[in-house]
């Protein structure tokens, strides 16, 4: 199932460069731990995935959410939470060991994709095995897409008279 796809779903944030960036392989959803002032500013919509990266701390076994920028919730006084502090995510262990082995052995990389609420009202991220893409592979992205809005303009059009 697809955040982006269902209408049970509400997209707290998404990462519009990802997929521009990236190739991506393989997706994923995990949970992420949060605190209670920081699940009540995603609700009202205050958060940005956008400079977000997904890594491994050394000295731990757990995959971490870094530079997700949530931002201060103002109602929490002095129990706010740091804006930019890595968030572990949640996930089974088999998936994060292979994760870890596509990212050491195979040189890919993990971006978050998009955040967003459940059908159940739960925080999920969506996260993807990616491989970088280089400058031609940019350019065919754009190529693609600049054909399919330009057929659409035709076929509008075409329909219209």
């Amino acid at each position: 199932m697809s955040a982006d796809k269902n209408e049970n779903f509400k997209i707290a944030a998404k990462n519009r460069r990802a997929r521009f960036d990236y190739e991506i392989l393989e997706t994923l959803e995990a949970g992420i731990v949060l605190t209670g002032s920081e699940i009540k500013s995603v609700r009202d919509g205050k958060v940005s995935i956008n400079e977000a990266f997904i890594g491994f701390m050394k000295n731990s076994n757990e995959i971490f959410l870094f530079n997700a920028d949530i931002a201060l919730y103002k109602q929490a006084s002095y129990n706010n939470h740091e804006p930019r502090r890595p968030r572990v995510l949640l996930m089974h262990k088999a998936q994060r060991a292979k994760f870890l082995n596509a990212v050491q052995k195979k040189g890919m990389t993990i971006v978050p994709l998009t955040m967003y609420f459940n059908h159940k009202g739960i925080l999920k991220l969506s996260i993807a095995l990616a491989k970088g893409k280089n400058v031609i592979d940019k350019r065919e992205t754009i190529k693609k897409r600049d054909w399919t809005i330009q057929k659409n303009r035709i076929l509008r059009n075409y329909n219209k008279g």
